[in-house]
């Protein structure tokens, strides 16, 4: 497999301002460049805004920390979820993977003197 050719994305934020991201080459997409910049590259407008696009993982972010926190018999003081996000013209953020495979990392963690307290 062939590394992918690199292209600048251009994402709009709500305040209407935008940003530029570099992005795999779009292949076969109806998506055209819209502008060219001062490093050579194209420009492609992204189909949707920056914060669309990550309103879209919030669901998967959701459902593993509720999944996380549900059904524990002792639940944990703290929970984090750490997963990659790849930022694309067209789909907009996906979570991204290493080696073929989406990883997620958890850490859960408990207080011990709360822990302690808990059973006695």
């Amino acid at each position: 497999m062939t590394p992918m050719e690199k292209a600048i994305a251009q994402f709009t934020l709500e305040d209407g301002s935008s940003v530029l991201v570099e992005v795999d080459e779009p292949e076969g997409s109806a998506i055209q460049p819209v502008a060219s910049v001062s490093t050579g590259k194209l420009v492609y407008q992204a189909q949707v805004s920056l914060e669309q696009a990550l309103d879209r993982v919030k669901p998967v972010a959701s459902t593993v920390l509720n999944k996380l926190r549900s059904g524990m018999t002792t639940p944990a003081d703290e929970i984090e979820v750490t997963f990659g996000l790849k930022l694309s013209a067209e789909a907009g953020a996906i979570i991204s993977s290493v080696g073929g495979e989406v990883t997620f990392e958890v850490k859960l963690k408990w207080n011990q003197s709360q822990t302690a307290g808990k059973s006695a």
